[in-house]
């Protein structure tokens, strides 16, 4: 099997290398291909491989490249994680929010959507190649935000895009660490969208265990959720929402926290990832000591303002998430272990009240026949009031994006429920475009609202 990587030289590749060297009598891959357009980054990420012991049978090959045809002809899956515009984008993302006094995170709220309004043509014309080249290949997409740029590839791939975020399966290995049980032995109800989602239940040896946890304050404590949203508040709903979902929750706190913070998260990364680019291009020798070494930096900073002063209580994964989730996503499809994941795919009625069309992020059964999203119980009004008000502002950043509308754009921007007013909106939107040229490319030569 020929597995190619979009981003090839990102950070996070030697995550998912290092899941394929792991113990396996029968490797799924037999070859990775790694693009990227910068040579120096796919020198530096092809040294770390390198260096990375392998545990498996056999060794799988590795070639680079920075053709995006020679990666892409003949491949059975393909893997994107691109970001358009750089880490210089994210920054930017982050303080054009930040400096109306509204969120910046690249995911979630106005950084969300220009993340996306400079993504998604890019990410368009990759499904398109993939398209003529590989037709018969599964995008596995990992490029943020990942529901809502997986929902923009279904009229290219249909249903042969998938998208892919570590954020469910952590939150149910935390779940069932708190529980003193396997992940194995749990089942989650979880239902969302990417970045905005909920165990409702956790059920074990048939019987939901969620409302015991719940009540059982020491081990909720060793929840890495209740330190975020407070067991109190946890109880007083019944569920347990997802990390980003402090964004929404606690939105006062999290844009305090970050602009008092030195430096933002996008900020940090930028020059820590330059550093160590350069260190390793420097002495290839100490690659993966260096990668090593900003992984646990990274990893202990996520999401730092929401714990101000304090380290995570739970342990953070151990380097293979989003990765170890691919790879399932990989084994099912194939038709090697048919599996029940939580992947962002067209809805077909799983969740009613968001059109069938939309992509959502719900348990789903992957086998060689391709993906079901399983049928969920009847949602709460909140969780789908929030839900259609964020499938509304993705859809109308889709829109723009892909047609350069304004009017879509400021819609997206002055409705997303962390936006307050249409005035701050249309300062977004006017700030979005004069900062990030990749935004104004899009929305640029489109008339204003």
């Amino acid at each position: 099997m020929r597995l190619t990587i979009v981003g090839g030289g990102g950070f996070r590749v030697p995550r998912i290398y290092r899941t394929l060297l792991a113990p396996d009598p029968d490797p799924l891959v037999d070859d990775v291909v790694l693009f990227d357009p910068d040579p120096g980054r796919l020198g530096v990420i092809r040294s770390v491989l390198g260096q990375i012991p392998a545990q498996c049978v056999r060794r799988p090959t590795l070639t680079t490249t920075t053709v995006l045809e020679e990666a892409l002809e003949g491949s059975d899956f393909v893997f994107a994680a691109v970001r358009v515009g750089g880490l210089e984008g994210r920054v930017r993302d982050e303080r054009v929010a930040l400096d109306r006094g509204i969120l910046g995170q690249e995911t979630t709220g106005p950084g969300g959507i220009a993340f996306g309004l400079r993504t998604i043509p890019a990410m368009v014309r990759l499904a398109e190649r993939v398209r003529e080249l590989s037709p018969r290949a599964y995008l596995v997409n990992f490029t943020n935000p990942a529901g809502m740029i997986t929902e923009a590839l279904l009229p290219v791939l249909g249903d042969r895009v998938i998208g892919v975020c570590d954020t469910p399966e952590g939150l149910t290995r935390r779940l069932a660490s708190a529980l003193e049980l396997d992940v194995g032995a749990v089942t989650v109800d979880y239902v969302g969208l990417n970045h905005l989602g909920w165990v409702r239940r956790v059920v074990a040896a048939g019987e939901d265990r969620l409302p015991s946890l719940l009540d059982d304050q020491r081990r909720l404590a060793r929840l890495e959720e209740a330190s975020l949203f407070g067991g109190d508040w946890l109880r007083a709903m019944g569920w347990i929402p997802n990390e980003y979902l402090y964004y929404y929750y606690r939105a006062r706190e999290a844009v305090r926290a970050i602009a008092a913070q030195a430096a933002t998260r996008g900020t940090f990364l930028l020059h820590q990832q330059a550093a160590f680019y350069a260190a390793a291009a420097r002495d290839p020798s100490r690659a993966l000591e260096l990668w090593e070494r900003a992984q646990d930096e990274r990893r202990a900073l996520y999401m730092a303002e929401a714990r101000p002063g304090r380290p995570r209580t739970s342990p953070a994964e151990g380097g293979n998430g989003y990765e170890r989730a691919a790879l399932r996503v990989v084994r099912a499809l194939s038709g090697r272990e048919p599996a029940t994941l939580v992947v962002n795919v067209r809805n077909r009625g799983a969740l009613p009240g968001l059109p069938a069309s939309a992509v959502v992020e719900v348990p789903a059964r992957l086998d060689a026949t391709g993906v079901e999203p399983w049928p969920a119980a009847p949602l709460d009004l909140h969780q789908l009031g929030l839900m259609q008000q964020v499938k509304a502002v993705e859809r109308w950043t889709i829109e723009a994006a892909i047609t350069g509308s304004r009017t879509a754009a400021l819609r997206a921007f002055s409705l997303h429920p962390l936006v307050d007013s249409v005035q701050v909106g249309r300062e977004l939107l006017d700030g979005y475009v004069a900062a990030i040229p990749e935004v104004a490319r899009v929305l640029g030569s489109a008339p204003g609202p």
